[in-house]
């Protein structure tokens, strides 16, 4: 039920009896039913001042499986208003920039992200990123946790990196809610927030949650542990959703109405059923894959994507059916078990079997460098025959994973109507040369390799010797 939710008092019905006067209802105070106040950390963004930009004579990727040689884009009021070949009409007095020998592609999204949460430098005092005090900890919100001063969101920046998904690390069963942030500068996450981005869940499989909670003498400390945990917290939150439409239901009739106790654990998992916030989910290996698929099928939602995803190559033609994403790094594999099987062409073979592939980071450095991760896997299909194009890899690290979490309505591909979220690279993006010359957001311009202006500092570094924009 939207809106305010009615508490109606104690042997009231909407008439009192004998003639008496109706009974007012009283109002149940918002931060006690979670639909009377779904986004009680509402997003403050607002896009930097833009001017109408054209660039002209550039290469472009639109992530929508085009290649443009010598187009023209234009930025018009915040938003991609033409994409187009050579001859493309720019309006009168827009800036012109020269992108004769540039490559220009969407700005990139790190779909896998725990900057703020595990920000620069790694500190105790900052280590924010994992409640690994219960293998549920769905009530937290790793918004909360976000640094807006950690200077690793500059130096993504200057790699191209538009858009982020902040998430909780791997540790618990269910590891809290994870936030997409536009990357400008903010004083406040608020200040950063995607405007109508859904929240995303982290669950994870594998190792990481039986060996925080197995060395502690708790559930789980085995994989079937695991699964038992992810079961029982979905017959609890489908419980709890039963008891809130319920009370609903009676307020709306105008019946006595007892609402039940809020838990904020319980709304999470109850926003993944009604398909409101979507299911990010760690899992290396196949056989657990398809294990969660199951369970998603058992208590009826949808996983979005898995990450790393060591072995989806294994399981393409499942993931596919299934409509899930994977995010993957190009070659690193081989740290741990559960990744032992992980090869450098896992997203080209996945790919090619029809799946939406990301490569994503998981780490403060990789993110400065995720064109250059795609280019790796790219290259890695197309030494065993694969002949997957830049046109279809760009899409990896900007389509693929704004679908992923939700906002490819908004952003991920340069397409009329979309948000000005592009990249302007010095030379062909797949190449270890490539750097990203300028970075729009919304159509301002937010990084410029030549004006010192335009390379923002966190307030954490002024006065201090830094370690510049790459790591």
């Amino acid at each position: 039920m939207a809106g305010v939710t009615l508490l109606l008092l104690s042997g009231c019905a909407a008439m009192g009896g004998d003639g008496a006067k109706p009974v007012a209802a009283k109002a149940l105070p918002k931060g006690l039913d979670a639909s009377a106040n779904p986004d009680p950390f509402p997003s403050t963004y607002k896009p930097l001042p833009g001017k109408t930009v054209a660039i002209v004579g550039a290469n472009i990727l639109t992530a929508t499986g085009k290649e443009i040689d010598g187009g023209v884009v234009v930025l018009e009021g915040g938003k991609i208003t033409a994409v187009g070949a050579a001859g493309t009409a720019v309006p009168q007095g827009a800036e012109i920039i020269d992108g004769k020998g540039k490559w220009v592609t969407p700005g990139v999204i790190d779909a896998h992200s725990h900057l703020g949460v595990y920000p620069t430098p790694a500190v105790q005092a900052h280590s924010d990123g994992n409640e690994a005090t219960d293998p549920n900890t769905a009530q937290v919100w790793a918004e909360h946790s976000i640094w807006p001063q950690d200077p690793g969101f500059n130096r993504a920046r200057a790699g191209g990196v538009t858009t982020l998904e902040i998430l909780p690390g791997s540790a618990n069963l269910f590891g809290g809610r994870a936030a997409i942030v536009k990357n400008v500068p903010s004083v406040t996450y608020q200040g950063m927030k995607f405007p109508g981005a859904p929240y995303g869940l982290k669950m994870a499989c594998g190792e990481n949650p039986k060996r925080v909670y197995g060395s502690k003498g708790r559930s789980p400390s085995t994989a079937m542990g695991n699964v038992a945990g992810y079961r029982k917290a979905w017959i609890d939150a489908a419980e709890y959703m039963r008891k809130w439409d319920e009370y609903h239901a009676k307020v709306g009739r105008g019946e006595k109405a007892d609402p039940p106790k809020r838990d904020l654990q319980l709304d999470t998992l109850a926003g993944v059923i009604r398909g409101e916030i979507l299911v990010q989910n760690h899992c290396y290996r196949a056989d657990e894959m398809a294990t969660m698929i199951d369970i998603s099928h058992e208590f009826g939602f949808h996983v979005a994507m898995f990450h790393h995803a060591s072995e989806a190559y294994k399981a393409a033609d499942i993931l596919a059916k299934e409509n899930v994403c994977i995010a993957t790094w190009a070659d690193w594999a081989n740290f741990k078990m559960e990744s032992l099987d992980g090869i450098e062409a896992n997203a080209a073979i996945a790919h090619k079997k029809g799946v939406c592939v990301v490569i994503h980071s998981d780490d403060e450095t990789i993110t400065q460098h995720l064109n250059q991760e795609a280019a790796i896997a790219m290259t890695a299909g197309n030494r065993i025959g694969l002949n997957i194009s830049k046109a279809d890899a760009i899409s990896w690290i900007t389509a693929n994973p704004a679908k992923a979490i939700g906002i490819l309505d908004k952003t991920g591909t340069l397409e009329t109507g979309k948000a000005g979220d592009l990249v302007v690279w010095s030379t062909d993006p797949f190449s270890v040369y490539a750097k990203a010359d300028k970075v729009f957001i919304d159509g301002a311009l937010v990084y410029d390799r030549f004006d010192p202006a335009k390379k923002a500092k966190s307030d954490f570094e002024l006065g201090q010797p830094g370690a510049g924009e790459f790591q």
